[in-house]
Formats: C-alpha cells, sequence, structure tokens
C-alpha cells in the first residue's frame, strides 16, 4: 500500500551513539498514514506532532537519490525511482540494456557481483512499468581470462534471467563503434545505441568507485586495455561519460563489502543519472571516499529521499569520536 498522506503522531530524540547510528544527536519520527498503517523512522530533522510528513521529489536531472529499505527491495526501487523521475511508464516497444556488476565468480553472500535478488527486484519493478521480458538483455563482459558465463552462473544472476526467460547477453561477442572524445578514442558496444533504457546496475563496495567502474564494461576489453594503459582510470570515465546516451543507474546498497571484504549491513538503495555523484554520495555516507571522488564537492550535489547524516556509518569508527 503506497501512502499519499503522511503525519507525524510522535517524536523522540536519541542522544545515545550506537554502532549502525554513531551520530547524534537524532530524532526518531513514529509516522502514520491515512489508511492507518504505522512505522519509525530516523531523522535529522525535528519535527513537532501533528506536522505533515514530506518527501520532496528532485528538481535537477543530477539528483541523487538515496532511500532506506523498508520492507523489501522493490519498495526501495518504486521509492528512489520516483523521486528522480527515473524511468515512468514504460511501453512494450522498448528496448531495455541491464548491465549488472560481474566481477569474480563468487558465490551472492560475498557480494562480489549484484545479487540475484537485487536483478530479480528490478524486473519485477520494470515488468510492473509495462516492459515485455522479450524486450529486455541483461550483459555484461569479461576483462580478465574468467568467461563471463562462469562468473554469471555463480552469481546465480543466470538462473534469475531463465525465470524470466531472458537470455543473457556477452557484449564482447558483439559490434562495436567507435566514439572519439577529447583525444580518446573508444570502442563501446552497439547494443547501448540499440536500446531506449538503459540501467547500470552495480552493487556498491566501500572505498570503491563501484557504479562508475561499472560502465567500463561497455568498452571493447582490447580497447579498455590499452587506454588504461595511457590514462589513469578517472580521466578514462570522464570522457567515457561524455559520448555514453543518458543512462539510469540503480545502486544497491542493502549488504554491502568491506575494504577487508566482509560484508555488512547498510540496507540502502540508490539512484542516479549522475553515476559520479551517487558514488561521491555513497562514499560520503560510508566515510571512506576513493581519492578520486574527493574533488566532486558533496555540498554541490543534490540529494533526495533520506539526508546523509542519518545514513552515515563508518567502517571501524570509534563511537567515542563521534558522540556529542
Amino acid at each position: 500500500m503506497r501512502p499519499e498522506k503522511i503525519k507525524v503522531i510522535g517524536v523522540s530524540k536519541s542522544t545515545a551513539p550506537t554502532l549502525f547510528h554513531p551520530f547524534v544527536p537524532y530524532f526518531v519520527l513514529l509516522l502514520e498514514d491515512e489508511k492507518g498503517n504505522r512505522w519509525v523512522q530516523k531523522s535529522q530533522k525535528e519535527y513537532k506532532i501533528g506536522q505533515d510528513f514530506k518527501i520532496t521529489p528532485a528538481s535537477e536531472k543530477n539528483a541523487v537519490a538515496v532511500w532506506k529499505i523498508k520492507y523489501d527491495i522493490l519498495e526501495g526501487l518504486e521509492m528512489v525511482e520516483k523521486l528522480i523521475s527515473g524511468i515512468g511508464n514504460l511501453t512494450e516497444k522498448k528496448k531495455i540494456l541491464i548491465l549488472p556488476s560481474l566481477t569474480i565468480p563468487n558465490h551472492p553472500h560475498l557480494r562480489d557481483n549484484t545479487s540475484p535478488e537485487f536483478l530479480e527486484a528490478v524486473l519485477k519493478f520494470l515488468i510492473e512499468k509495462g516492459a515485455k521480458t522479450e524486450k529486455i538483455k541483461v550483459a555484461s563482459q569479461s576483462f580478465d581470462e574468467i568467461p563471463i558465463e562462469s562468473t554469471a552462473v555463480k552469481s546465480q544472476l543466470v538462473e534469475i534471467c531463465q525465470k524470466f526467460n531472458i537470455t543473457p547477453l556477452d557484449l564482447a561477442k558483439g559490434d562495436f563503434l567507435k566514439k572519439e572524445k577529447d583525444g580518446f578514442n573508444f570502442e563501446i558496444s552497439k547494443e547501448i545505441f540499440d536500446s531506449d533504457l538503459i540501467i547500470n546496475l552495480p552493487i556498491l563496495k566501500i572505498g570503491k568507485m563501484s557504479a562508475s567502474e561499472n560502465i567500463l564494461k561497455l568498452i571493447k576489453k582490447e580497447n579498455y586495455l590499452g587506454l588504461k594503459y595511457l590514462h589513469p582510470e578517472e580521466e578514462i570515465l570522464e570522457n567515457l561519460n561524455k559520448v555514453l546516451p543518458n543512462f539510469l543507474t540503480l545502486a544497491e546498497a542493502n549488504y554491502v563489502q568491506k575494504p577487508n571484504k566482509l560484508v555488512g549491513f547498510l540496507g540502502l538503495v540508490l539512484a542516479s543519472f549522475n553515476v559520479l555523484y551517487l558514488d561521491r554520495v555513497f562514499a560520503e555516507i560510508t566515510l571512506n571516499t576513493p581519492e578520486e571522488l574527493k574533488k566532486i564537492e558533496i555540498k554541490n550535489i543534490p540529494i533526495v529521499g533520506r539526508e546523509i547524516e542519518e545514513l552515515k556509518y563508518g567502517v571501524g569508527i570509534s563511537i567515542k569520536l563521534v558522540r556529542s
């Protein structure tokens, strides 16, 4: 049930830091919708009992939507898409290309690759929007000696594709188009330019530019290795974004991999048409910003949904350091 009107019926102020909520003070709101459903939600902003609780959609194209998964992934996807007007209604004729993270053949619980439950939720979401499964392609390619098929099978993404009668696509076996920008010569998969909607579907990892790095899989392997030999990766990404058609990033940050490879719970989903902004917001939330992203000022990024201060969670951070 999607609420239309939400009121604040209770407010509590917390001054005791915990592992998942180290920054204090903050407020815990008891909310109620017009159907009588009640739930609690953390807030950095103080509300008064009886006030309306409103979430304002983005007014800028480069906005980053962040949402805490309340019940399931699908609910989170619906919310972030609504906040940035990301997809709208789909027609049965629209061709959709989905690019999940596929980096290493590992089981889903290790969170090296996009999880099967996240891909399944996205496919259900697209079908609810009017998409036809025969018009959806799930694609990637390998940049090393391990066949992409092995990674796709071990990650269990092939199983999800089969469930929806979708044939996974190896981009390396398709055609590539040459695109040039500011001295960078790219060979980019033709599938991208033949699609009406492109969805970058990364799983985010703390301390990395996971969403941005995932779109590199759109480049021909030999072309990418040549570019990497001549240029820093951040320069490749910056110029690649200039030649790619508009694409939407729906990023998984429910269970995320820490720098020590252990998995922690964040319970988030993020969305944006600006992949670098999305990576920068995630880095701010996890208090672990890669050097390449530090030049992007967080204050210049429009953020909707949840506030960063409500979600910050440092890996190994000491509670004593952040207690007010």
